[in-house]
């Protein structure tokens, strides 16, 4: 039986077909399932669901995780679940295993705006670090570094980039993007008042100014790769086995074809205050590309990581307009716009405007 407030995507019906169509089922069936747990984050729902099973099913799962738009975000967001399911549906498929969890089925109905996930259910293996906003350890954090640089290196300037999996944004996008930009930060310092320096708003127009010149890193489509674009360091499951190195990255919705160093400055210049960052930040860096050389990408030398960790921790000041503008906590983008302007002036980011 199925529990009758559970979606279609949960029925014992659909969870057969879905896992038989992954690989993941054989002559068996599923018999039963049942809700283990049940949560909301900021943008979805997850449910776990424990799965009896009718006939032969040595190797099928024995839960696996549902994941559907949050009821209060499922029309504003939907792009954000049509952009998760083609990531595990499109681009997962063509990478190694053990980099984000398995999916056994990603399905976006664009006609309803319905979407959902079935996906690896890693409760029993891995974790979350730390509950938000607490850092993790110094030595978590260098897991989760690896793990990036493992994802990123698999990606690292690959010739489907950009084109079956991505694409590029053009000189017409990228001018479109500064224009969006320029109405988005007028409407903010509005929204704001006088919550706002002038020295802040400044920096603003002055990196609104240089938009286009600074675009000219991304332009050259060197050293690039496909980014998390939500790299913050709730969103990525580390192992309960101490002596495993498999942190999996999860929540995919903001991923794009970009700079690596995005990920790394969200994750540190975005949100952690400048005592922790301070001590971890060169460390951590010095930690990620010693993974990137071990992973075997070549010509990006340290002093590359540098410029291009100042340029997006540059660019991340952006990152407050954005989660303002679609209704995020002040908890969150207030705390974010502090941090990431601390850290624009710890790393002498004003210079890359001169």
């Amino acid at each position: 039986m199925t529990t009758p407030s559970l979606p279609p995507a949960a029925s014992a019906e659909h969870l057969t077909a879905a896992l038989r169509k992954s690989g993941a089922l054989g002559d068996g069936s599923v018999r039963e399932v049942t809700v283990e747990s049940s949560r909301d984050t900021l943008v979805s729902h997850i449910t776990r669901l424990r799965l009896n099973y009718d006939g032969s099913a040595p190797d099928a799962p024995r839960s696996v995780i549902l994941k559907v738009a949050h009821a209060a975000w499922a029309d504003k967001l939907w792009m954000a679940g049509r952009h998760e399911t083609a990531f595990y549906a499109e681009v997962a498929p063509l990478m190694p295993a053990g980099l984000v969890p398995r999916c056994f089925e990603a399905s976006c109905n664009e006609d309803t705006r319905a979407w959902h996930l079935l996906l690896e259910d890693l409760t029993d293996t891995h974790f979350i670090g730390t509950p938000w906003p607490l850092p993790p350890t110094l030595g978590q954090c260098e897991q989760i570094m690896r793990a990036r640089a493992r994802f990123h290196a698999a990606w690292w300037d690959d010739p489907r980039l950009g084109s079956t999996v991505g694409s590029w944004l053009d000189d017409g996008d990228l001018n479109a993007q500064i224009e969006s930009l320029e109405k988005q930060t007028a409407l903010f310092i509005e929204r704001q008042n006088d919550r706002l320096s002038f020295e802040r708003r400044d920096l603003y127009a002055r990196l609104l100014n240089a938009g286009s010149r600074l675009q000219a890193r991304y332009r050259s489509r060197r050293n690039m790769t496909v980014v998390h674009g939500d790299a913050h360091v709730w969103n990525i499951f580390l192992p309960k086995d101490e002596g495993q190195d498999s942190a999996l990255q999860f929540d995919w919705d903001c991923w794009r074809v970009d700079v690596a160093t995005d990920d790394l400055a969200y994750m540190m210049a975005v949100h952690w205050y400048p005592d922790l960052r301070r001590r971890a930040e060169r460390r951590l860096l010095d930690h990620y590309h010693e993974e990137l050389l071990a992973r075997g990408v070549r010509g990006y030398d340290r002093h590359a990581l540098d410029e291009d960790y100042r340029l997006s921790a540059l660019w991340h000041i952006t990152t407050p307009l954005w989660q303002e503008a679609n209704s995020l906590p002040p908890a969150i983008w207030w705390n974010n716009m502090e941090r990431i302007f601390l850290a624009v002036d710890d790393l002498g980011c004003r210079e890359l405007l001169d």
